[in-house]
């Protein structure tokens, strides 16, 4: 049986985001930055009601599927290209 690792922080220095950081049950450690502690709250439960997917998900992929996906925004905005 696997045992649960689940563990979250969220600190924050004066003038700065909001520092999340999660630990889901299959010892996945993320981290992100908000600029409202909630948004750091909920992000943190979305991690763990979907460690299972993405936990299966490969990550590269992803990755590289969230990259181009901006570029195409940039592209359609008519912006300069940064990547």
């Amino acid at each position: 049986m696997q045992e649960i690792m689940r563990e979250f922080s969220i600190t924050r220095k004066e003038g700065e985001f909001y520092n999340a950081k999660v630990t889901d049950s299959y010892g996945n450690e993320y981290q992100n930055w908000f600029e409202h502690a909630h948004e750091a709250n909920d992000w943190i439960y979305h991690v763990w009601e979907n460690e299972d997917w993405f936990n299966s998900a490969n990550s590269q992929e992803l990755l590289a599927n969230a990259i181009y996906d901006c570029k195409e925004i940039d592209r359609e905005s008519n912006r300069r290209a940064i990547l």
